[in-house]
């Protein structure tokens, strides 16, 4: 990757010619006899084996004697002792050098200079040291807690200058060793910058917790290129721009690596939502394409298939809480105008036998839980369902659920998933059904009936789960077979022919069909064959249901961009036939891998003319040929073992031993085990589970069972088994009745797809991302270096790093005012090529310049603040005591205002309190003066009653003595008194506050009223004026018909005097026209009769309404409501009254037309008439 330099070396072209700089050459490149340049493949890193491709180090003298490969032409560096090498800001002067000195390895140099050197500690760990010395091959290295140590000076490895750490891309550094990129991996990682580019490869850090990296904000800023820093969301867009420009189809392949502790260390893809495993970034990849490419709505049923395939093909295991059990390959195709227009998903061995069967403290898939937390109570119901510890599949791992994971939550998802992407709830239900059903095949026991170990279904017993874990059975007497009625209701079968299908099988042999009772062993595996093709089949359903939803069709246009989201390379404990195809799927993506990143670097060289040797990268072409080469493959000779009906694991294993055992990348072990050498380390594979699970049986009967049942899915489910077959099973598998359904083996048909799969992705341009765990707890901020390394390794970017003679940067300037010989760089056609190494002199001879130049900044400038604080200082004390005297002096003011405006309050409230405290006491002091005074006046007028009686109680001054008793009896009455009259008042008050909301809502009506009065009035005027402009038109038209019949009868009169039967026609047609006119006149008066009685009426309970608001009337009816009811009457009248009104005007009118154009005509054929005969 290209880089273009600094512009500080613009400003070093003014240094003299021959000013020389000490720097910290290191290089770990060689030079041939022929002067082409070769590199270490592992950098200067010691490891076991020695070097790799057979390339060995040049041994370089040591001692104080090395040349410097600084210095220019036929100069060297003077030799200096450490105390001189200290001060690295000295120049040193040029002497004299031979020409024949060549260069070659300059770790030796380093080692002299105080530099800073990754040292490995014994615990594999890599540590940071300064060079304190260097005597002969040992080194004294101050480490950074204050250790000295001292080291082999060849097991040290130069480090980067620290203006590079944390740089986004690895290609920048100066020493592409491995410390350094762990070490710059780690400081990003500290940082939350968990993504990094390794040349065109991405590298993404798990980080175990939400980071900050995504959303709205972030997919904006790649969109518009104001972000660069290495992601997910950079990947996907250069795919999607690459893609438009080029018309090309593009691929993301997204991978990582998957072993165990007994491999030195564990490495696994993803964990949860942490938004860094292979999972979580194939969704990321898939959201940035969907905001991009969105706008027609199918980008959203592409998002929302996510929690679809999790939860049907993730599962929980030991290291990984969302661990995808299958690979699938998203292929998401777009129009002209980049808007994606539909997609198409293709999955990849689904791992079947999690069903069945899973490891203590793993879960089977996520759905079989969800499914049992969060179905509804109908649902629950219908299925049969009880809780996950119920049953068997379930249970036997002892793991029912995920930290921070509710299970119930996640099936509503599911569901909405569903129908989202347009799968109908009955067919929903009908997956429910099968999933149920699966759980109650698990639960399906076995009984033996005789003594040659022949069994048959229980068929009274149900599953329990024992409270220490371990599972029981408990007899019970139910009225039918729970589990088998329970799958044969699910499923739509017979529970006779389930019955027979678990405990027994039909056999050809030749034309006749043998029944064979199945033994305990036999009939749990085709309990569990069952189990596992329902399950499959279900699945590869469901995936083609999502694909209908997605389909193109017509939109199609061949640019599509496809995520690959697979399995990485495992390795564990006990690998078997799953680890098998998988590390083989691996070591063909690796190849792909491998080819296509060195073939783009060997092309840059080319193109821009570089003098280079051809460096051949590691291929893994020897174990795919172990795999795949015909007849003696590992693949062909497990499909051959597969055919033969008493083929067991163990010959299997010794087959491959007999004819594999001269491979290299094959090595046979004890029993059943064998080691294959992949590109990421040694596999042991033991071969027990190989032949039953490359076989897939599942016999006839089972198929014709689910053909038979009444649900519309199994029937589905045998169809696509049937059709599955390309050619009839021949030799003895045959003729034991093996299977229908599964014609090809396994391992040909994932064969045949990982073909398939290579293909398409060579057809496109492929963008790289690498997923690494920093640590096996799965703890935020904890970053272990040899797990990193091991990941780095396996997955080929150390190899990336490393390969490439030269590292590429775009430059400006001259480089011998930097005295770098041409050895070290070679001038292509657009860039600049160094080698490993220079970069970092340059950086060095950059921080020296920069740290001379600030120092004589820093004391000018130091000079100018200084003289400039000094004024400031002196103009600020000036403007502050002028600022500060205003201030007070205007805050002193302000406070005598308000503290005179304080006591003029003071006094006005304090008059207030005293004058309402008096009134208070007066009026009590009344009251009590006048109590007692009147009780007195009383008890005196008792007492005189008393004395004239019968003598009163006085004592010697004659006074009236009055009793304790009564005065009490006296003050208790006047305080009840004053208590009754306080209730009153308050009564008093609350009756007036009702009297005024009666007189408020009165005087609304009274409002209302006047109103309704008005419209009724102007109404009625309304219609009054309409009747007097009929009398008047009428009474005009009749005035004037009256006039034209006085004038026709004088015209016949006087011309023609002897006509006298014309006139008495002509009299007779004036009297008819005028009937149907005195008609019309009585019509207007009995309108305008009834208008009037209608209007008095109207009037009348309009009023009467009134009185009996206002109280004047008594009457037992709800004013409002008859009011309402009058209104009502009234526009009813008024609107029939106004169109018999316009048809009576409409009738007259007409009449009246008809009438004057009559008479019009005949006066003038009369007049006409008599001036013809007059002229004659």
């Amino acid at each position: 990757m290209s880089q273009k330099v600094t512009p500080f070396m613009q400003s070093l072209k003014s240094l003299p010619a021959d000013y020389r700089f000490d720097g910290s050459p290191v290089s770990d490149r060689l030079e041939n006899s022929s002067g082409a340049s070769v590199r270490l493949t592992n950098s200067n890193v010691p490891r076991k084996g020695g070097l790799r491709n057979g390339v060995s180090r040049t041994d370089t003298a040591a001692g104080d004697s090395e040349d410097s490969p600084y210095s220019g032409h036929g100069v060297f560096v003077e030799e200096q002792s450490l105390t001189d090498d200290v001060d690295s800001g000295a120049a040193t002067m040029p002497l004299p050098q031979s020409d024949e000195r060549r260069w070659s390895d300059t770790s030796a140099y380093a080692r002299k200079k105080i530099l800073q050197s990754w040292i490995q500690l014994p615990n594999g760990n890599w540590e940071l040291g300064k060079i304190l010395s260097t005597s002969g091959e040992e080194s004294v290295i101050s480490l950074p807690e204050g250790k000295v140590i001292k080291v082999i000076s060849e097991t040290l490895v130069p480090a980067n200058p620290d203006i590079l750490d944390g740089v986004d891309d690895l290609m920048q550094l100066s020493y592409l060793n491995e410390p350094s990129v762990l070490y710059n991996l780690n400081y990003r990682y500290n940082q939350d910058m968990i993504y990094t580019k390794a040349g065109p490869v991405l590298v993404a850090v798990n980080p175990f917790k939400e980071v900050p990296l995504y959303g709205n904000r972030y997919i904006e800023a790649y969109r518009k290129k104001s972000n660069e820093s290495p992601h997910v969301y950079a990947i996907a867009d250069t795919a999607i721009r690459e893609m438009i420009r080029d018309e090309v189809n593009q691929s993301i392949i997204i991978r990582c690596i998957c072993i165990h502790e007994s491999m030195t260390y564990s490495i696994s893809s993803s964990s949860g939502e942490s938004g860094a495993g292979k999972t979580e970034t194939a969704k990321i990849a898939m959201q940035y394409l969907a905001a991009l490419g969105g706008g027609s709505g199918i980008e959203y049923e592409i998002l929302k298939t996510n929690p679809i395939l999790e939860a049907f093909g993730n599962a929980k295991t030991l290291r990984n809480d969302n661990s995808s059990r299958f690979g699938k390959l998203i292929e998401i195709h777009f129009s002209e105008s980049g808007k994606i227009s539909g997609a198409q998903i293709q999955t990849f061995l689904l791992e079947k036998s999690r069903v069945v069967q899973c490891a203590e403290g793993e879960r089977s898939y996520h759905i079989f839980y969800q499914l049992c937390a969060g179905a509804s109570p109908a649902l629950r119901e219908k299925l049969n369902l009880t809780s996950a510890h119920e049953y068997k599949y379930l249970g036997q791992s002892n793991c029912y659920s995920i930290n921070g994971v509710d299970d119930a939550e996640r099936f509503h998802t599911v569901k909405e998933a569903l129908d989202i992407v347009h799968v109908s709830k009955e067919d929903q239900e009908s997956v429910f059904a099968m999933l149920a059903a699966v759980l109650w095949l698990g639960n399906v026991s076995f009984t033996v009936i005789d003594n040659e170990n022949h069994v048959e279904p229980v068929a009274d017993e149900s599953f329990l789960f024992h409270s220490l874990g371990s599972w029981c059975w408990k007899q019970e007497c139910l009225l039918h077979n729970m589990c088998l009625s329970t799958v044969a209701k699910l499923i739509g079968c017979n529970i006779n022919e389930l019955t027979l299908t678990l405990s027994k099988r039909n056999m050809r042999v030749r034309n006749d069909t043998i029944v064979q009772k199945l033994t305990l062993p036999q009939a749990i595996d085709a309990r569990d064959a069952l189990a596992k093709s329902i399950y499959s089949c279900l699945f590869d359903w469901l995936v083609e249901q999502i694909n209908k939803s997605l389909a193109v069709g017509k939109r199609r246009t061949g640019r599509s961009i496809s995520i690959l989201d697979i399995y990485g390379f495992e390795s564990f404990d006990k690998n078997s036939f799953e680890q098998f195809c998988i590390n083989y799927a691996n070591e063909r993506l690796q190849q792909h891998f491998n080819r296509h990143l060195f073939k783009l670097e060997q092309e840059e060289y080319i193109q821009d003319g570089i003098d280079w040797t051809r460096v051949d990268f590691e291929d893994n072409q020897n174990c795919l040929s172990l795999f795949e080469k015909k007849p003696l493959g590992l693949l062909s000779l497990l499909d051959e073992e597969s055919t033969f009906p008493n083929g067991t694991d163990l010959t299997l294993a010794n087959k491959l031993k007999q004819h594999l055992q001269s491979n290299s990348c094959f090595r046979g072990d004890k029993g059943k085990l064998f080691t294959v050498v992949h590109y990421a380390g040694e596999v042991t594979y033991e071969t027990t589970g190989f032949l039953e699970k490359n076989r897939d049986l599942l016999h006839s009967d089972s198929i014709q069972l689910l053909s038979s049942c009444s649900c519309l899915l199994p029937q589905a489910f045998a169809s696509s088994m049937l059709i599955q077959s390309e050619k009839p099973v021949v030799g003895p598998l045959y003729k034991a009745g093996g299977a229908d359904s599964q014609r090809l083996s396994v391992a040909t048909k994932f064969k045949s797809q990982l073909f398939q799969l290579m293909q398409r992705l060579g057809n496109t341009t492929p963008h790289f991302i690498r997923c690494i765990k920093p640590n096996n707890i799965q703890s935020p901020g904890v970053y272990e270096q040899g797990l990193v390394l091991q990941q780095l390794r396996c997955c080929g970017v150390l190899e990336v790093l490393c390969k490439g003679p030269y590292k590429r940067f775009f430059i400006i300037a001259i480089l011998h005012q930097f005295n770098i010989l041409p050895e070290m760089y070679q001038v292509g056609y657009t860039k600049l090529f160094f080698r490993t190494g220079q970069i970092g002199v340059l950086e060095d001879t950059r921080n020296r310049t920069l740290h001379g130049i600030l120092r004589v900044q820093s004391s000018f400038r130091g000079y100018q603040a200084r003289c400039l604080l000094k004024e400031l200082k002196r103009g600020i004390s000036i403007l502050q005591s002028f600022v500060r005297g205003e201030k007070i002096r205007k805050e002193f003011a302000e406070l005598r205002r308000r503290h005179k405006a304080a006591a003029t309050i003071q006094s006005q409230v304090k008059s207030k309190i005293a004058r309402i405290q008096y009134k208070g006491i007066a009026d009590a002091s009344v009251v009590i003066q006048s109590a007692i005074r009147g009780w007195l006046v009383r008890r005196c007028s008792g007492d005189i009653g008393w004395l004239k009686s019968g003598g009163a109680k006085t004592n010697e001054l004659g006074e009236v003595l009055v009793k304790a008793s009564v005065l009490s009896e006296l003050q208790r009455r006047v305080l009840k008194a004053e208590a009754a009259l306080r209730e009153k008042e308050e009564e008093n008050d609350i009756l007036q506050q009702r009297l005024q909301q009666y007189e408020n809502r009165w005087s609304e009506y009274e409002t209302k009223m006047k109103s309704m009065e008005e419209i009724w009035q102007k109404q009625m005027r309304s219609l009054q004026s309409s009747l007097s402009i009929a009398k008047k038109s009428l009474a005009v038209e009749d005035s004037a018909r009256n006039s034209d019949a006085s004038v026709n009868a004088s015209d016949a009169t006087d011309w023609d005097s002897s006509s006298n039967q014309f006139r008495s026609q002509t009299s007779n047609g004036v009297g008819s026209r005028l009937q149907p006119m005195s008609a019309g006149l009585s019509v207007i008066g009995r309108l305008a009769e009834e208008f009037e009685q209608r209007a008095q009426v109207f009037g009348d309970d309009a009023k009467f309404l009134v009185e009996v608001k206002s109280g004047q009337v008594e009457a037992n009816l709800d004013p409002d409501r008859e009011l309402r009811r009058l209104k009502q009457m009234f526009e009813t009248w008024k609107k029939d009254y106004g169109g018999r009104l316009r048809e009576t005007k409409l009738i007259l009118s007409k009449l009246g037309s008809e009438e004057s154009s009559g008479s019009m005509e005949k006066v003038k054929r009369k007049w006409w008439g008599r001036r013809n005969s007059t002229r004659y």
